[in-house]
């Protein structure tokens, strides 16, 4: 993510003040990183292995044939992105007589586009997964191949480098089909706000719905030419999944279909989609789009939100996790030095926070892979070496960035720098050993730091639906959820109580009550297998 996702002192925490959510994305985040069971290995051992491998390669992976390998990211790709794939292809010719093609998605309708990717056979080889991308059902439903049998013979260093606790995390139905990031972080969400504009009008700071709400109208008040909230097309993912986190502590990510669970009654399921609360909260989005506070054209926006702010055409975001936040407000000073945002993690005001879960960042070889076994090889360089590492984390030091007093610093600025940090989302292959941190990233820790001191255990990323008995209901449910519930969500429906009538009687005709029932039943059986009341 994002996303989650999801990018600061005292209950409120400012950017300069922040003395430690996504920070994803989709990331969110623990300097030090988890520690992984045996070392990695250094960059030399590492490069010279495989520089001086055989044509079999030194572990017996038989690298005698050419392979271009097919590498696939979400998001937009850097605009320096062909003179960083030009010089990973020079090295990986040399230790794996491969090259690899990096494509990418875009963020529009990337979840359209990734399904696609994954249904019509065409050959991938690495693509990135995570619980937001919805991993375990992929890995259900056999989209991706079992690794545990290739990885001693193809990537070694890498099996030895993730810690086993991850590997048996990310497991489903007993196999690993994906690579975990050891990177430890939190990717919850936070209030995102323009502090400059804040201080000026003397707003209130954001630390709940009522102030965010203030602080949105004082906008809309003093600053007419700025959007106040920034949203996107993703309309139930960056306001109705985001607004319930804060609001109603549901769970630490949105659940399919409609399906309401509490985090303290995990047992307790119920529909979201219907209820009195569903509605008051409908009743506040459309509040808010008749006030201004977010534009009528909301659905057809393709501009990101992290965008919006970062060019002053938007003063807030419901909600960002703390490396992202991070990352946005590097960009946006880069080139307005004299603005600021802040940020308040949403844990603070509901009391506990979760860390991320192993399944949050990986990379998968797909089945549709014609080089399973080169991939990994490819991969385990992209984590463990540290010239491809900081390759395609940073970009070439000198010409994108350098170290000063052992800080990242941005070459020129977002809009001069053709590869920021971290401009290729490569959240799953971060190397603790390797990262390399902007000093404002100390406030970010900070914020770690403090949600350390409330942390629960994630108990609902491990959980793996398979939805092979209702996958018809499941299609037709997402393209009624579009259809009628979105412009809802964008408060585009004059009648707030006669459109979400329409839409559940759309939906239980698309068959929700069975896709809720048999979600429940995973649920249920998942609850008592793993021993969580």
């Amino acid at each position: 993510m994002f996303r989650k996702t999801k990018k600061w002192s005292g209950a409120i925490l400012s950017i300069a003040l922040v003395g430690s959510i996504l920070a994803a994305c989709s990331s969110k985040n623990n300097d030090s990183g988890a520690s992984s069971s045996a070392p990695a290995a250094s960059p030399t051992s590492s490069s010279s292995e495989s520089a001086n491998a055989s044509p079999s390669g030194s572990s017996g992976l038989d690298m005698s044939k050419h392979v271009n390998l097919q590498f696939y990211m979400l998001g937009d790709a850097p605009k320096d992105l062909s003179k960083i794939e030009a010089a990973i292809n020079k090295m990986a010719q040399e230790d794996l007589n491969a090259t690899v093609t990096f494509n990418y998605t875009t963020w529009t309708d990337w979840d359209q586009k990734y399904k696609l990717l994954l249904s019509t056979g065409q050959a991938i080889d690495l693509i990135f997964t995570a619980d937001w991308t919805q991993y375990q059902s992929y890995a259900k439903k056999g989209a991706f191949l079992p690794i545990e049998d290739i990885l001693p013979a193809a990537a070694p260093t890498l099996q030895k480098f993730v810690p086993q606790d991850m590997w048996d995390a990310v497991k489903v139905d007993g196999h690993i089909y994906t690579v975990p990031a050891t990177f430890k972080e939190y990717v919850t969400n936070g209030f995102v706000w323009r502090e400059d504009l804040r201080l000026k009008y003397n707003l209130p700071k954001p630390v709940d719905i009522p102030t965010f709400e203030a602080y949105l109208d004082g906008i809309k008040k003093n600053e007419p030419g700025i959007q106040p909230l920034a949203i996107g097309s993703d309309v139930r993912g960056a306001l109705s999944d985001t607004f319930r986190e804060i609001s109603h502590n549901p769970v630490g990510a949105p659940l399919p279909y409609g399906i309401g669970i509490k985090y303290d009654k995990p047992g307790d399921v119920y529909s979201y989609w219907g209820s009195d609360e569903q509605l008051q909260d409908l009743l506040t989005y459309k509040r808010w789009a008749d006030n201004g506070y977010i534009s009528k054209n909301e659905l057809n926006e393709k501009t990101t939100n992290q965008e919006k702010l970062t060019t002053g055409k938007a003063a807030a975001m419901l909600g960002d996790n703390p490396n992202r936040f991070n990352a946005t407000l590097n960009q946006m000073q880069s080139t307005h030095p004299d603005w600021n945002l802040a940020y308040y993690p949403f844990p603070l005001a509901r009391g506990f926070a979760t860390p991320v879960h192993p399944i949050h960042n990986g990379f998968a070889v797909p089945k549709s892979s014609k080089n399973p076994e080169r991939a990994l090889a490819f991969y385990e360089k992209m984590v463990t070496d540290k010239r491809y590492n900081q390759l395609t984390q940073y970009g070439v030091e000198g010409t994108n960035y350098t170290v000063d007093n052992g800080y990242y610093k941005m070459v020129g600025d977002a809009n001069t720098n053709g590869f920021p940090r971290e401009a290729m989302n490569g959240w799953a292959w971060r190397n603790p050993e390797y990262m390399l941190f902007d000093q404002s990233f100390d406030g970010v820790k900070a914020i770690f730091d403090q949600l350390d001191q409330i942390a629960k255990p994630d108990i609902f990323t491990g959980f793996a639906e398979d939805y092979t008995s209702y996958q018809a209901e499941r299609a037709a449910l997402e393209q009624v959820e579009k259809q009628y519930l979105y412009p809802l969500i964008a408060g585009q429906v004059k009648d707030v109580e006669g459109g979400l009538k329409t839409f559940m009687e759309k939906a239980k005709q698309a068959g929700l009550e069975k896709a809720q029932a048999e979600y429940t039943k995973q649920w249920q059986q998942y609850l008592t297998e793993s021993g969580i009341k």
